[in-house]
Protein backbone atom coordinates (compact mmCIF):
# COMPACT_ATOMS: atom_id res chain seq x y z
CA UNK A 1 0.00 0.00 0.00
CA UNK A 2 1.23 3.50 -0.88
CA UNK A 3 -0.52 6.50 0.68
CA UNK A 4 -0.44 10.22 -0.12
CA UNK A 5 -0.73 12.49 2.95
CA UNK A 6 -1.64 16.14 2.32
CA UNK A 7 -1.80 18.51 5.30
CA UNK A 8 -0.52 22.03 5.79
CA UNK A 9 0.57 21.21 9.34
CA UNK A 10 4.02 19.67 9.06
CA UNK A 11 3.92 17.94 12.46
CA UNK A 12 0.69 16.12 11.50
CA UNK A 13 1.81 14.91 8.07
CA UNK A 14 5.25 13.84 9.35
CA UNK A 15 3.76 12.06 12.38
CA UNK A 16 1.27 10.17 10.19
CA UNK A 17 3.98 9.22 7.70
CA UNK A 18 6.19 7.95 10.51
CA UNK A 19 3.36 5.92 12.06
CA UNK A 20 2.38 4.33 8.75
CA UNK A 21 6.03 3.50 8.02
CA UNK A 22 6.17 1.48 11.25
CA UNK A 23 3.16 -0.46 9.95
CA UNK A 24 4.96 -1.21 6.67
CA UNK A 25 3.04 1.35 4.63
CA UNK A 26 4.96 3.66 2.31
CA UNK A 27 3.76 7.26 2.07
CA UNK A 28 4.50 10.58 0.38
CA UNK A 29 3.65 13.96 1.91
CA UNK A 30 2.45 17.28 0.51
CA UNK A 31 2.05 20.64 2.26
CA UNK A 32 -1.01 21.68 0.24
CA UNK A 33 -3.47 20.53 -2.38
CA UNK A 34 -1.47 21.87 -5.31
CA UNK A 35 1.61 19.88 -4.27
CA UNK A 36 -0.59 16.82 -3.73
CA UNK A 37 -2.05 17.22 -7.22
CA UNK A 38 1.46 17.30 -8.72
CA UNK A 39 2.30 14.07 -6.89
CA UNK A 40 -0.90 12.41 -8.09
CA UNK A 41 -0.06 13.35 -11.68
CA UNK A 42 3.47 11.96 -11.41
CA UNK A 43 3.12 8.91 -9.14
CA UNK A 44 0.75 6.10 -8.25
CA UNK A 45 -1.06 5.84 -4.90
CA UNK A 46 -3.46 3.34 -3.38
CA UNK A 47 -5.13 5.83 -1.02
CA UNK A 48 -4.83 9.40 0.18
CA UNK A 49 -5.40 11.28 3.43
CA UNK A 50 -6.42 14.88 2.74
CA UNK A 51 -6.80 17.84 5.05
CA UNK A 52 -10.02 19.69 4.37
CA UNK A 53 -8.53 23.19 4.43
CA UNK A 54 -5.10 23.87 2.92
CA UNK A 55 -3.51 26.83 1.11
CA UNK A 56 -3.59 27.07 -2.71
CA UNK A 57 -5.92 24.06 -3.03
CA UNK A 58 -8.00 22.46 -0.27
CA UNK A 59 -8.93 18.83 0.09
CA UNK A 60 -12.40 19.30 -1.40
CA UNK A 61 -11.02 21.02 -4.49
CA UNK A 62 -8.45 18.27 -4.91
CA UNK A 63 -11.20 15.65 -4.64
CA UNK A 64 -13.24 17.49 -7.27
CA UNK A 65 -10.28 17.55 -9.66
CA UNK A 66 -9.56 13.87 -9.03
CA UNK A 67 -13.18 12.89 -9.72
CA UNK A 68 -13.38 14.93 -12.92
CA UNK A 69 -10.03 14.47 -14.64
CA UNK A 70 -7.36 13.12 -12.29
CA UNK A 71 -6.60 9.63 -11.05
CA UNK A 72 -9.42 8.28 -8.89
CA UNK A 73 -7.75 7.38 -5.61
CA UNK A 74 -9.86 6.49 -2.53
CA UNK A 75 -9.58 9.29 0.01
CA UNK A 76 -10.07 9.88 3.74
CA UNK A 77 -10.72 13.49 4.71
CA UNK A 78 -9.36 14.92 7.97
CA UNK A 79 -10.27 18.26 9.51
CA UNK A 80 -10.21 20.24 12.73
CA UNK A 81 -13.70 21.49 11.82
CA UNK A 82 -16.26 18.83 12.64
CA UNK A 83 -19.13 20.16 10.57
CA UNK A 84 -21.62 17.73 9.08
CA UNK A 85 -21.95 19.85 5.93
CA UNK A 86 -18.22 19.37 5.26
CA UNK A 87 -18.62 15.60 5.58
CA UNK A 88 -21.58 15.66 3.21
CA UNK A 89 -19.65 17.69 0.61
CA UNK A 90 -16.65 15.38 0.90
CA UNK A 91 -18.86 12.30 0.50
CA UNK A 92 -20.54 13.72 -2.61
CA UNK A 93 -17.12 14.33 -4.13
CA UNK A 94 -16.09 10.73 -3.51
CA UNK A 95 -14.40 10.70 -0.08
CA UNK A 96 -14.61 7.28 1.57
CA UNK A 97 -14.36 8.45 5.19
CA UNK A 98 -14.04 11.51 7.42
CA UNK A 99 -12.04 12.01 10.63
CA UNK A 100 -12.07 15.00 12.95
CA UNK A 101 -8.76 16.13 14.47
CA UNK A 102 -7.32 15.15 16.85
CA UNK A 103 -7.66 11.45 16.13
CA UNK A 104 -5.85 8.25 17.04
CA UNK A 105 -3.41 7.19 14.26
CA UNK A 106 -4.48 3.59 14.86
CA UNK A 107 -8.06 4.58 13.97
CA UNK A 108 -6.78 6.11 10.74
CA UNK A 109 -4.87 2.91 9.95
CA UNK A 110 -7.99 0.78 10.49
CA UNK A 111 -10.01 3.02 8.21
CA UNK A 112 -7.30 3.08 5.56
CA UNK A 113 -7.27 -0.70 5.45
CA UNK A 114 -11.05 -0.84 5.23
CA UNK A 115 -11.08 1.74 2.45
CA UNK A 116 -8.47 -0.26 0.54
CA UNK A 117 -10.50 -3.47 0.89
CA UNK A 118 -13.59 -1.70 -0.44
CA UNK A 119 -11.60 -0.14 -3.26
CA UNK A 120 -10.19 -3.54 -4.25
CA UNK A 121 -13.70 -5.04 -4.38
CA UNK A 122 -15.00 -2.14 -6.44
CA UNK A 123 -12.00 -2.51 -8.73
CA UNK A 124 -13.07 -6.09 -9.40
CA UNK A 125 -16.60 -4.89 -10.17
CA UNK A 126 -15.14 -2.42 -12.66
CA UNK A 127 -12.90 -5.12 -14.14
CA UNK A 128 -15.94 -7.31 -14.72
CA UNK A 129 -17.85 -4.40 -16.24
CA UNK A 130 -14.99 -3.57 -18.61
CA UNK A 131 -14.50 -7.23 -19.54
CA UNK A 132 -18.19 -7.52 -20.39
CA UNK A 133 -18.04 -4.31 -22.45
CA UNK A 134 -14.99 -5.54 -24.37
CA UNK A 135 -16.59 -8.92 -25.11
CA UNK A 136 -20.03 -7.60 -25.95
CA UNK A 137 -21.50 -8.96 -22.72
CA UNK A 138 -20.15 -12.51 -22.95
CA UNK A 139 -20.66 -14.50 -19.78
CA UNK A 140 -17.61 -15.08 -17.63
CA UNK A 141 -16.97 -17.79 -15.05
CA UNK A 142 -14.83 -16.20 -12.33
CA UNK A 143 -11.21 -15.74 -11.37
CA UNK A 144 -11.07 -17.33 -7.92
CA UNK A 145 -8.98 -20.46 -7.34
CA UNK A 146 -11.97 -22.81 -7.67
CA UNK A 147 -13.03 -21.42 -11.03
CA UNK A 148 -9.47 -21.19 -12.31
CA UNK A 149 -9.25 -24.96 -11.78
CA UNK A 150 -12.55 -25.41 -13.63
CA UNK A 151 -11.31 -23.26 -16.51
CA UNK A 152 -8.08 -25.25 -16.69
CA UNK A 153 -10.03 -28.52 -16.95
CA UNK A 154 -12.32 -27.06 -19.63
CA UNK A 155 -9.33 -26.01 -21.72
CA UNK A 156 -7.89 -29.54 -21.51
CA UNK A 157 -11.06 -31.42 -22.42
CA UNK A 158 -12.61 -29.03 -24.96
CA UNK A 159 -10.40 -29.94 -27.97
CA UNK A 160 -11.18 -33.66 -27.54
CA UNK A 161 -14.36 -35.49 -28.46
CA UNK A 162 -14.85 -37.02 -25.00
CA UNK A 163 -18.24 -36.91 -23.31
CA UNK A 164 -18.42 -34.45 -20.41
CA UNK A 165 -20.66 -34.52 -17.34
CA UNK A 166 -21.19 -31.18 -15.56
CA UNK A 167 -22.58 -31.30 -12.03
CA UNK A 168 -23.55 -28.60 -9.55
CA UNK A 169 -26.47 -26.87 -7.91
CA UNK A 170 -29.11 -25.12 -9.97
CA UNK A 171 -27.95 -21.72 -11.18
CA UNK A 172 -24.20 -22.35 -10.95
CA UNK A 173 -23.64 -21.89 -14.68
CA UNK A 174 -23.64 -25.40 -16.15
CA UNK A 175 -24.87 -24.25 -19.56
CA UNK A 176 -22.23 -21.48 -19.55
CA UNK A 177 -19.58 -24.17 -19.11
CA UNK A 178 -21.14 -26.31 -21.85
CA UNK A 179 -21.08 -23.38 -24.26
CA UNK A 180 -17.47 -22.62 -23.37
CA UNK A 181 -16.51 -26.24 -24.07
CA UNK A 182 -18.17 -25.91 -27.47
CA UNK A 183 -16.48 -22.56 -28.17
CA UNK A 184 -13.06 -24.09 -27.42
CA UNK A 185 -13.76 -27.35 -29.26
CA UNK A 186 -12.33 -28.51 -32.57
CA UNK A 187 -15.64 -27.49 -34.27
CA UNK A 188 -16.68 -24.17 -32.70
CA UNK A 189 -18.51 -23.19 -35.90
CA UNK A 190 -20.76 -26.24 -35.60
CA UNK A 191 -24.21 -26.01 -33.98
CA UNK A 192 -24.70 -25.91 -30.21
CA UNK A 193 -28.02 -27.54 -29.38
CA UNK A 194 -29.35 -27.37 -25.80
CA UNK A 195 -32.06 -29.78 -24.66
CA UNK A 196 -33.76 -29.46 -21.27
CA UNK A 197 -34.42 -33.13 -20.61
CA UNK A 198 -36.40 -32.41 -17.45
CA UNK A 199 -38.62 -29.87 -19.19
CA UNK A 200 -39.94 -32.16 -21.95
CA UNK A 201 -42.63 -34.78 -21.17
CA UNK A 202 -41.33 -38.33 -21.48
CA UNK A 203 -43.66 -39.21 -24.36
CA UNK A 204 -42.28 -36.31 -26.42
CA UNK A 205 -38.62 -36.48 -25.40
CA UNK A 206 -37.76 -39.44 -27.63
CA UNK A 207 -39.03 -37.73 -30.78
CA UNK A 208 -37.29 -34.48 -29.77
CA UNK A 209 -33.95 -36.22 -29.36
CA UNK A 210 -34.08 -38.68 -32.24
CA UNK A 211 -36.79 -37.39 -34.60
CA UNK A 212 -39.36 -39.43 -36.49
CA UNK A 213 -40.19 -40.51 -40.03
CA UNK A 214 -43.38 -39.67 -41.86
CA UNK A 215 -46.19 -41.97 -40.78
CA UNK A 216 -44.44 -43.08 -37.57
CA UNK A 217 -47.62 -42.26 -35.63
CA UNK A 218 -50.92 -40.46 -36.10
CA UNK A 219 -50.17 -36.86 -37.00
CA UNK A 220 -46.64 -37.54 -38.26
CA UNK A 221 -47.29 -35.94 -41.64
CA UNK A 222 -43.66 -35.21 -42.43
CA UNK A 223 -40.21 -36.30 -41.32
CA UNK A 224 -38.82 -34.51 -38.26
CA UNK A 225 -35.11 -34.26 -37.54
CA UNK A 226 -34.05 -35.04 -33.99
CA UNK A 227 -31.76 -32.88 -31.88
CA UNK A 228 -28.89 -35.32 -32.35
CA UNK A 229 -29.12 -34.86 -36.15
CA UNK A 230 -29.43 -31.08 -35.84
CA UNK A 231 -26.31 -31.01 -33.63
CA UNK A 232 -24.28 -32.89 -36.23
CA UNK A 233 -20.62 -31.74 -36.29
CA UNK A 234 -21.30 -29.68 -33.17
CA UNK A 235 -22.34 -30.15 -29.55
CA UNK A 236 -25.56 -31.41 -27.99
CA UNK A 237 -26.09 -30.30 -24.40
CA UNK A 238 -28.39 -32.58 -22.40
CA UNK A 239 -29.38 -30.57 -19.33
CA UNK A 240 -31.02 -32.24 -16.31
CA UNK A 241 -29.92 -35.66 -17.53
CA UNK A 242 -30.84 -37.14 -14.14
CA UNK A 243 -34.52 -36.68 -15.04
CA UNK A 244 -34.35 -38.84 -18.18
CA UNK A 245 -36.85 -41.75 -18.13
CA UNK A 246 -35.22 -45.17 -17.89
CA UNK A 247 -36.52 -46.45 -21.23
CA UNK A 248 -34.78 -43.54 -22.96
CA UNK A 249 -31.62 -44.08 -20.95
CA UNK A 250 -31.26 -47.40 -22.79
CA UNK A 251 -31.58 -45.70 -26.18
CA UNK A 252 -29.16 -42.91 -25.24
CA UNK A 253 -26.63 -45.51 -24.09
CA UNK A 254 -26.86 -47.21 -27.47
CA UNK A 255 -26.31 -43.91 -29.26
CA UNK A 256 -23.20 -43.22 -27.17
CA UNK A 257 -21.84 -46.72 -27.78
CA UNK A 258 -22.62 -47.11 -31.47
CA UNK A 259 -22.54 -43.44 -32.59
CA UNK A 260 -25.80 -44.11 -34.42
CA UNK A 261 -29.44 -43.22 -33.78
CA UNK A 262 -32.76 -44.30 -35.25
CA UNK A 263 -35.78 -42.08 -35.78
CA UNK A 264 -39.18 -43.21 -34.53
CA UNK A 265 -40.74 -45.29 -37.29
CA UNK A 266 -37.42 -45.45 -39.12
CA UNK A 267 -35.63 -48.56 -40.29
CA UNK A 268 -32.18 -47.24 -41.10
CA UNK A 269 -29.65 -46.08 -38.46
CA UNK A 270 -28.39 -42.52 -38.79
CA UNK A 271 -24.74 -41.66 -38.00
CA UNK A 272 -24.32 -39.44 -34.95
CA UNK A 273 -21.22 -37.28 -34.72
CA UNK A 274 -22.34 -34.67 -32.17
CA UNK A 275 -20.23 -34.11 -29.07
CA UNK A 276 -22.31 -34.94 -25.97
CA UNK A 277 -22.16 -32.73 -22.88
CA UNK A 278 -24.60 -33.62 -20.10
CA UNK A 279 -25.44 -31.80 -16.88
CA UNK A 280 -27.43 -32.35 -13.72
CA UNK A 281 -28.10 -30.77 -10.35
CA UNK A 282 -29.12 -34.14 -8.92
CA UNK A 283 -26.94 -36.67 -7.12
CA UNK A 284 -26.43 -39.31 -9.81
CA UNK A 285 -24.67 -41.64 -7.37
CA UNK A 286 -27.78 -41.61 -5.16
CA UNK A 287 -29.96 -42.28 -8.22
CA UNK A 288 -27.70 -45.24 -9.06
CA UNK A 289 -28.18 -46.66 -5.57
CA UNK A 290 -31.95 -46.27 -5.93
CA UNK A 291 -31.92 -47.96 -9.34
CA UNK A 292 -33.33 -44.82 -10.99
CA UNK A 293 -30.31 -44.28 -13.23
CA UNK A 294 -28.47 -46.90 -15.26
CA UNK A 295 -24.95 -47.65 -14.12
CA UNK A 296 -23.66 -48.32 -17.65
CA UNK A 297 -25.03 -44.98 -18.88
CA UNK A 298 -23.53 -43.20 -15.88
CA UNK A 299 -20.05 -44.44 -16.75
CA UNK A 300 -20.52 -43.53 -20.41
CA UNK A 301 -21.45 -39.96 -19.46
CA UNK A 302 -18.94 -39.57 -16.65
CA UNK A 303 -15.79 -39.75 -18.81
CA UNK A 304 -14.76 -36.24 -17.79
CA UNK A 305 -16.56 -34.67 -14.83
CA UNK A 306 -16.65 -30.94 -14.15
CA UNK A 307 -18.14 -30.00 -10.79
CA UNK A 308 -19.23 -26.39 -10.33
CA UNK A 309 -19.07 -25.04 -6.77
CA UNK A 310 -22.00 -22.97 -5.45
CA UNK A 311 -21.52 -19.21 -5.36
CA UNK A 312 -21.43 -19.17 -1.53
CA UNK A 313 -18.21 -21.23 -1.73
CA UNK A 314 -16.54 -18.80 -4.14
CA UNK A 315 -17.58 -15.40 -2.87
CA UNK A 316 -14.41 -13.89 -4.31
CA UNK A 317 -16.10 -14.09 -7.73
CA UNK A 318 -19.15 -12.02 -6.71
CA UNK A 319 -17.71 -8.51 -7.37
CA UNK A 320 -16.53 -9.22 -10.89
CA UNK A 321 -19.62 -11.21 -11.82
CA UNK A 322 -21.75 -8.35 -10.49
CA UNK A 323 -19.75 -5.91 -12.62
CA UNK A 324 -20.35 -8.06 -15.68
CA UNK A 325 -24.10 -8.04 -15.06
CA UNK A 326 -24.12 -4.28 -14.38
CA UNK A 327 -22.53 -3.67 -17.77
CA UNK A 328 -24.87 -6.02 -19.60
CA UNK A 329 -28.14 -4.76 -18.12
CA UNK A 330 -27.24 -1.08 -18.11
CA UNK A 331 -26.36 -1.40 -21.80
CA UNK A 332 -29.52 -3.37 -22.65
CA UNK A 333 -31.74 -0.95 -20.71
CA UNK A 334 -30.02 2.20 -21.89
CA UNK A 335 -29.15 3.13 -18.30
CA UNK A 336 -25.99 4.83 -17.02
CA UNK A 337 -25.28 2.54 -14.07
CA UNK A 338 -21.51 2.35 -13.64
CA UNK A 339 -20.91 0.43 -10.42
CA UNK A 340 -22.04 -0.67 -6.97
CA UNK A 341 -21.78 1.36 -3.76
CA UNK A 342 -19.54 -0.14 -1.06
CA UNK A 343 -22.27 -1.06 1.44
CA UNK A 344 -24.37 -2.74 -1.28
CA UNK A 345 -21.32 -4.66 -2.45
CA UNK A 346 -20.59 -5.77 1.11
CA UNK A 347 -24.15 -7.06 1.46
CA UNK A 348 -23.85 -8.99 -1.79
CA UNK A 349 -20.65 -10.54 -0.48
CA UNK A 350 -22.23 -11.70 2.77
CA UNK A 351 -25.43 -13.10 1.22
CA UNK A 352 -25.76 -16.89 0.81
CA UNK A 353 -27.20 -16.85 -2.75
CA UNK A 354 -29.25 -20.08 -2.66
CA UNK A 355 -30.00 -19.48 -6.35
CA UNK A 356 -26.29 -19.07 -7.14
CA UNK A 357 -25.09 -17.07 -10.16
CA UNK A 358 -28.56 -17.00 -11.69
CA UNK A 359 -29.90 -15.31 -8.54
CA UNK A 360 -27.07 -12.76 -8.58
CA UNK A 361 -27.90 -12.04 -12.21
CA UNK A 362 -31.56 -11.46 -11.35
CA UNK A 363 -30.66 -9.25 -8.37
CA UNK A 364 -28.43 -7.03 -10.51
CA UNK A 365 -31.05 -6.81 -13.27
CA UNK A 366 -33.62 -5.60 -10.74
CA UNK A 367 -31.13 -3.19 -9.17
CA UNK A 368 -30.30 -1.67 -12.56
CA UNK A 369 -34.01 -1.03 -13.14
CA UNK A 370 -34.49 0.64 -9.73
CA UNK A 371 -31.15 2.48 -9.55
CA UNK A 372 -31.61 6.26 -9.58
CA UNK A 373 -27.94 7.26 -9.85
CA UNK A 374 -24.67 6.07 -11.30
CA UNK A 375 -24.18 3.43 -8.61
CA UNK A 376 -26.39 0.66 -7.25
CA UNK A 377 -27.11 1.22 -3.55
CA UNK A 378 -28.43 -1.15 -0.88
CA UNK A 379 -32.11 -0.22 -1.30
CA UNK A 380 -31.89 -1.22 -4.98
CA UNK A 381 -31.02 -4.82 -4.08
CA UNK A 382 -34.36 -5.74 -2.50
CA UNK A 383 -35.68 -6.89 0.85
CA UNK A 384 -33.47 -9.98 1.07
CA UNK A 385 -30.44 -7.74 1.42
CA UNK A 386 -31.94 -5.19 3.82
CA UNK A 387 -31.57 -7.74 6.64
CA UNK A 388 -28.18 -9.01 5.47
CA UNK A 389 -25.45 -7.88 7.85
CA UNK A 390 -22.44 -6.59 5.92
CA UNK A 391 -18.95 -6.43 7.41
CA UNK A 392 -18.76 -3.68 10.12
CA UNK A 393 -18.67 -0.29 8.47
CA UNK A 394 -19.56 3.14 9.87
CA UNK A 395 -20.80 5.75 7.42
CA UNK A 396 -18.89 8.93 6.68
CA UNK A 397 -21.75 11.19 7.69
CA UNK A 398 -22.49 9.22 10.88
CA UNK A 399 -18.84 9.39 11.98
CA UNK A 400 -18.72 13.13 11.41
CA UNK A 401 -22.03 13.63 13.22
CA UNK A 402 -20.81 11.62 16.21
CA UNK A 403 -17.56 13.59 16.41
CA UNK A 404 -19.37 16.91 16.10
CA UNK A 405 -21.86 16.02 18.84
CA UNK A 406 -19.17 14.88 21.27
CA UNK A 407 -17.00 17.96 20.64
CA UNK A 408 -19.96 20.31 21.10
CA UNK A 409 -20.99 18.64 24.37
CA UNK A 410 -17.41 18.85 25.61
CA UNK A 411 -17.22 22.51 24.57
CA UNK A 412 -20.18 23.30 26.83
CA UNK A 413 -18.86 21.24 29.74
CA UNK A 414 -21.49 18.55 29.37
CA UNK A 415 -24.42 20.98 29.32
CA UNK A 416 -26.81 19.20 26.97
CA UNK A 417 -29.22 22.13 26.67
CA UNK A 418 -26.51 24.51 25.43
CA UNK A 419 -25.00 21.87 23.17
CA UNK A 420 -28.40 21.13 21.61
CA UNK A 421 -28.99 24.84 21.03
CA UNK A 422 -25.67 25.23 19.19
CA UNK A 423 -26.38 22.15 17.07
CA UNK A 424 -29.86 23.43 16.20
CA UNK A 425 -31.71 20.38 17.55
CA UNK A 426 -33.88 19.72 20.59
CA UNK A 427 -32.40 18.47 23.85
CA UNK A 428 -34.42 15.25 23.51
CA UNK A 429 -33.12 14.65 19.97
CA UNK A 430 -29.56 15.17 21.20
CA UNK A 431 -30.08 12.61 23.99
CA UNK A 432 -31.53 10.09 21.52
CA UNK A 433 -28.74 10.56 18.99
CA UNK A 434 -26.06 10.15 21.62
CA UNK A 435 -27.74 7.03 22.98
CA UNK A 436 -27.96 5.49 19.49
CA UNK A 437 -24.29 6.20 18.79
CA UNK A 438 -23.11 4.81 22.12
CA UNK A 439 -25.15 1.63 21.67
CA UNK A 440 -24.14 1.19 18.02
CA UNK A 441 -27.80 1.11 16.95
CA UNK A 442 -28.86 2.51 13.63
CA UNK A 443 -31.00 5.63 13.69
CA UNK A 444 -34.68 5.17 12.82
CA UNK A 445 -35.62 5.70 9.20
Amino acid sequence: MRVLIADDERNIRDALASYLAKEGIESAVAADGAAARALLEAESFDAMVLDLRMPRMGGLDLLAWSAESGPRVPAIMISAYGEVKDAVRAMKLGARDYLVKPFDPEELLLRLRRVMEESALEGRVEAGRQAAAASGGATWLGDGDRMKAVRSLIEKVAPTSSTVLITGESGTGKEVVARLIHALSANPEGPFVAVNVGGIPGELLESELFGYDKGAFTGADARKLGMFEIASSGTIFLDEIGDMPQHLQVKLLRVLQEKKARRLGGTQPIPVNARVVAATNRDLEALLAEGAFREDLYYRLNVIRIELPPLRERREDIPRLAGLFVERFSREMGRRVRGIEADALARLGSYSFPGNVRELENVIERACILCEGAQIVTRDLGESFASTTPPPRRGILRDAERDLIERTIAKHGGNMTRAAAELGISRRTLFNKRKEMQSGASPPT
